[in-house]
């Protein structure tokens, strides 16, 4: 019985360990530049993952990516406008949750903003419809012949 039981509990480990993302260790000078790197690492979208910030990316392309902002952060000494206009220019838009409204990102700020004005629309002329008219004595009659018969 100790010997199936040992046996599941070395699976349930070993998938435990495979479950854990790759730690990145960096070396920092202070802990206010610690701060600052885990601040850029959590702004930036990874290029290949659908809504993941950087650092909760297991993706290679995620992991260069921080080894980059670690770089330009601790040996080149860039500030945090540097590091966005650095990424940006060299992935575009997409590792910004927060894109610039410029002529190629005007439909993802005005959309929401269109969205509500139909909707409002919408809304409006439904409520402005006029009620239905109740049916004649006649209507009703040939109403109630029409559902009898079936």
């Amino acid at each position: 019985m100790a010997k199936p039981a040992l046996v599941l509990l070395l699976l349930i480990a070993t998938f435990e360990a495979m479950a854990a993302g790759p730690v990145d260790i960096y070396d920092f000078p202070d802990a206010a530049t610690e701060t600052r790197y885990r601040a850029l690492i959590a702004e930036f979208r990874c290029p290949k993952c659908l809504n993941t910030n950087l650092s909760g990316s297991d993706a290679p392309i995620a992991k260069d990516l921080r080894r980059t902002v670690h770089r330009l952060v601790v040996s080149e000494g860039r500030d945090n406008a540097q590091v966005r206009r650095y990424l940006q220019e060299r992935y575009g838009d997409f590792v910004l949750y927060d894109p610039p409204f410029r002529p190629g990102t005007w439909i993802l700020w005005l959309a929401p903003l269109l969205l509500v004005v139909v909707g409002l629309g919408v809304l409006v002329r439904v409520v402005r419809q006029p009620a239905a008219e109740p049916l004649s004595d006649s209507e009703n009659a040939r109403l109630r012949v029409i559902l009898d018969d079936e």
